[in-house]
């Protein structure tokens, strides 16, 4: 005899067994690298830190390299017979390149501070391919931007200015040149705000990297400090990015293609430190 109960243990009952395993409709294939490049390019272009600095960086370089030009040209009939007209646009990268270190650090930093780092690295566990994304996206990006900028402020400068003819060389040097060398030193910045995981103490840091040597050199006046003096002058952020321009304090500094070398040599170091300190954190 069938009771109630026994009835509805029967309407309960699955009338086939469920299969042995679940096959999601969505492909399933492990991360790669291109998925964390386009992650990070997602977060760098929706974030407003990115346009503010990049924004104050662009105005100051088109504001300040033409902004002398004209006024050397007010004041000595429009020429510059003994300086390269290219060489003002130093002045403008020099405080650009603030800008260029802010938006660095924060590319990491910003994540510490608000705790997307846990979100970022339970999504892509392998911090080195992280990292190495971050600065693909901010290496591109910055570098497009600058080179753009400087290709600009260098024809308005060579418009506004009579001079001597810039050879190729120095138009990449004024242009690339800048442009790479601005983009190593903000993936310094990153490889630093990465190891110190605090913005505001990463940008301290970054600032004192390009001031401090020069600032020092400046009151070492025993002439026991004479090397060293004339060390901390060549190789300061200032003066290597003079020497890109062929404009240096002093004759001894590097020039040309090899500040980029220099600062391209110490970027690899903070990034390989980076990487080295993120694989034995735990976040």
């Amino acid at each position: 005899m069938t009771t109630p109960a026994t009835q509805r243990a029967h309407q309960q009952a699955p009338d086939a067994a469920p299969p042995a395993s679940y096959e999601s409709p969505i492909p399933i294939r492990p991360a790669t690298l291109g998925d964390a490049v386009a992650s990070e390019w997602t977060k760098i272009r929706s974030v407003r830190a990115t346009i503010w600095t990049l924004g104050v960086m662009i105005a100051l370089m088109v504001t300040v390299g033409p902004g002398t030009a004209l006024l050397l040209a007010a004041d000595s009939g429009g020429g510059m017979p003994d300086e390269p007209v290219l060489a003002l646009g130093f002045f403008g990268v020099l405080l650009g390149s603030i800008c260029v270190i802010t938006l660095g650090v924060l590319t990491i930093g910003s994540e510490y501070s608000t705790g997307m780092i846990r979100t970022t690295l339970t999504a892509c566990p392998s911090r080195g391919r992280v990292l190495a994304a971050k600065a693909i996206v901010f290496a591109a990006l910055s570098f497009a931007v600058t080179t753009v900028t400087a290709a600009v402020v260098a024809g308005l400068q060579t418009l506004i200015l009579d001079g001597p003819a810039a050879s190729g060389g120095d138009w990449a040097l004024a242009t690339a040149g800048v442009g790479l060398y601005l983009a190593a030193l903000g993936l310094l910045s990153l490889g630093v705000g990465a190891i110190v995981r605090h913005s505001a103490g990463a940008i301290t840091i970054m600032i004192g990297v390009v001031l401090a040597p020069l600032v020092l050199a400046l009151f070492m006046f025993d002439d026991s400090l004479r090397g060293l003096q004339r060390f901390l002058i060549d190789y300061s952020i200032p003066n290597q990015i003079g020497g890109i321009y062929g404009t240096t304090m002093t004759t001894t500094g590097p020039t040309g293609w090899e500040p980029l070398l220099l600062m391209l040599g110490l970027a690899a170091a903070a990034l390989g430190g980076a990487v080295a300190i993120l694989n034995r954190r735990d976040v």
